[in-house]
């Protein structure tokens, strides 16, 4: 199933959850790994046509160390847009912020 993040990081921001309780993607059979990752493709399709986004973060955090706060599987699927931060590059290294700039 698929629902809008109640807390939404940008326009569209979406999460996809198995029906099946699992916390973790390491945890899930290899159909639904398949069937997580079609419907991932088909809501990409969605978002696209309906916000026509210039880019996409998708995330899971794995594990508390990771910064699972709810401990059911979810991915996040988030639209980006030019100019909705500063300076994109590096995308999710930024959880390190003297990590994120690698490329100087």
């Amino acid at each position: 199933m698929s629902i809008r993040d109640g807390y939404p990081l940008s326009v569209g921001h979406t999460l996809i959850i198995p029906k099946r309780h699992i916390a973790s993607l390491f945890d899930a059979t290899d159909e639904e790994q398949m069937a997580l990752l079609q419907a991932l493709r088909t809501l990409k399709i969605e978002l696209t046509q309906q916000y026509a986004p210039d880019g996409y973060n998708i995330g899971i955090n794995d594990g508390l160390a990771a910064g699972q706060t709810v401990l059911h599987l979810h991915i996040h699927l988030i639209p980006r847009y030019t100019g909705d931060c500063t300076d994109p590059r590096g995308g999710v290294r930024w959880i390190f912020p003297e990590k994120a700039v690698y490329w100087l």
